[in-house]
């Protein structure tokens, strides 16, 4: 392999660190080539408490998306503030960081095809009166204030949420040789 690549393009195959949002690389199947997309999924602190962290993951990861940064922390309120911005004006924004402030929070970035898109659906609706029973939501919220993970909702938003919560050498860029993968074997 290394005969036929120089020493940059060996690199970018065997990963390293990289600035997060959607990945240059594009992964074919013998198909038509795919970009794959990175996402930001936090378990929130009611989350955390129930022990639900490991569900979550384990539904990504049997969805056959890459898990690429994962941390756990105590949301500094500057860090919440700026996540939270579009929501600074609303009444129920104050309890809003006080709860997400409350306990730690488990952030996780995911890559993978479409999903940003697949993982809102895979959360579920934002009050837990209208999540679909099968959604991470729907089986596991409990009241919309406490509905347990928080997902990007677009793919600027995505890359946005990424810089605000992890610093491009905590993410991880590694070949996904996995039974779901898209990447194929040498």
């Amino acid at each position: 392999m290394r005969a036929f690549l120089g020493r940059a393009a060996l690199r970018g195959l065997l990963g390293g660190p990289r600035a997060p949002g959607p990945s240059p690389l594009r992964h074919s199947s013998g198909g038509p080539s795919r970009t794959q997309e990175r996402t930001l999924v936090a378990v929130k602190p009611d989350g955390v408490q129930r022990r639900l962290v490991g569900d979550v993951i384990s539904r990504f990861e049997k969805r056959g998306f890459k898990l690429v940064g994962m941390k756990m922390l105590q949301a500094p309120e500057s860090v919440l503030a700026q996540h939270y911005c579009d929501l600074r004006g609303k009444p129920f924004y104050p309890a809003l960081i006080s709860y997400m402030s409350s306990g730690p929070v488990v952030a996780m970035v995911w890559e993978g095809h479409n999903v940003v898109r697949t993982s809102r659906t895979m959360i579920g609706d934002t009050d837990a009166a209208e999540a679909a029973p099968g959604t991470i939501r729907g089986d596991f919220s409990v009241h919309i204030s406490r509905n347990v993970i928080h997902a990007s909702d677009s793919v600027e938003g995505a890359q946005r949420e990424i810089r605000l919560w992890f610093q491009s050498c905590e993410l991880v860029d590694w070949p996904d040789l996995g039974p779901h993968s898209s990447v194929s074997p040498a």
